[in-house]
């Protein structure tokens, strides 16, 4: 077991952390996943704790009809470029269109074989984790 000091959102907890051989599980047992906080003499650190999560804001419907598939942005980024129209056909695999994200180019692919319902995204949209860029049928 090694020991590390870690800060989480201004926090600093001490951690263990055992290094697993080829062919052991990779899962900790319970008793061996070992976390304490520690008592920081700064009340600062209190003060910087990361702000409550807001509840989802006007999330978009994921369940698809029968047949339907909707395809979600991976990540949030920039669309670089739509490489499908309303009415292709596309097969498993099929490249839809390129999403830009922290300076990588990002290709999202189709789950599905079928044809494009609806593109919801064009060429310079902003999109957000799990927003709905196309249908496919």
């Amino acid at each position: 077991m090694r020991k590390f000091k870690v800060l989480v959102n201004g926090q600093p907890f001490e951690v263990e952390v055992e290094e697993v051989q080829e062919g052991q599980a990779n899962a900790p047992s319970p008793a061996s996943a070992a976390v304490r906080e520690e008592k920081s003499p700064s009340p600062s650190a209190s003060a910087s704790a990361a702000p409550a999560p807001k509840p989802a804001e006007e999330k978009q419907e994921t369940k698809a009809a029968a047949g339907e598939e909707k395809i979600l942005a991976p990540m949030p980024g920039n669309v670089l470029d739509v490489r499908v129209n309303v009415g292709d056909k596309v097969s498993e695999g099929d490249v839809l269109l390129i999403l830009e994200a922290m300076k990588m180019e990002n290709e999202v692919t189709s789950s599905i074989s079928g044809v494009v319902k609806s593109v919801n995204v064009a060429k310079g949209a902003t999109v957000n984790t799990d927003d709905i860029v196309m249908v496919i049928e």
